[in-house]
């Protein structure tokens, strides 16, 4: 069996990378792709420990360089122990936020310098990269008010506000510019994706990108 496609979903708060990693995760099921779903900060016991530290909405004040090691760490391990092996093992891994998400929180809206985290991409992330990522880009208004329900309403199982969705609009309006950035300077990779729409109109975008990119025949 050969080795499995990497496909990974960025956006800001509220954009709706969990939902959509699940409809892909389904449909390509139903076309006889095995999948596998995970998600940063996370994705393996040693990870999903990190997460509640990272997301601790009364973490005292850190830089962040000490917020990206601590990512890092998590990734090294989510790496090591999840998604490498289920790559290996021929499962499509859909993974719900990976290292643009560093890129942007930390970096763009951290101030961290890019050549840190390149040398950190270089150290744990290589070679194993997306093949394809899918930005899901959503007005930070919007976004932080579907978030919002989505906790009301008892959706989402993380029920409190994190540390970063707790911040003002002006930082989830500089991560937006920041994910549409990565995203036009790698067209490669990266898709963007409408996700100001209805749910099944952004999956119908989301699933057209995995056709076009990962299933069409070669040519």
């Amino acid at each position: 069996m050969g080795l499995g496609k990497f496909i990974t979903f960025e956006g800001g708060e509220g954009s709706g990378k969990s939902t959509q990693a699940r409809l892909l995760s389904e449909q390509l099921w139903r076309v006889g792709i095995h999948t596998f779903i995970t998600r940063e900060p996370g994705g393996s016991p040693f990870a999903e420990a990190l997460r509640h530290v990272i997301l601790d909405p009364n973490m005292p004040p850190h830089s962040s360089l000490s917020e990206a090691l601590l990512f890092y760490s998590a990734r090294a391990d989510h790496l090591d122990n999840t998604v490498r092996p289920a790559l290996n093992s021929g499962l499509w891994v859909i993974c719900d936020r990976f290292i643009d998400s560093t890129r942007v929180y930390q970096g763009e809206a951290g101030g961290l310098p890019g050549e840190i985290i390149d040398t950190l991409n270089d150290m744990v992330v290589a070679p194993t990269f997306p093949d394809l990522t899918l930005m899901l880009d959503i007005p930070a208004e919007l976004g932080l008010g579907r978030a919002h329900s989505r906790r009301v309403d008892k959706v989402n199982p993380d029920t409190e506000a994190d540390a970063y969705e707790k911040r003002d609009l002006a930082f989830h309006w500089k991560l937006r510019d920041a994910f549409r950035d990565i995203a036009l300077a790698e067209p490669a990779r990266c898709v963007i994706i409408d996700a100001a729409q209805e749910e099944r109109a952004v999956f119908a975008a989301v699933w057209q990108a995995v056709q076009s990119r990962l299933l069409a025949p070669p040519r």
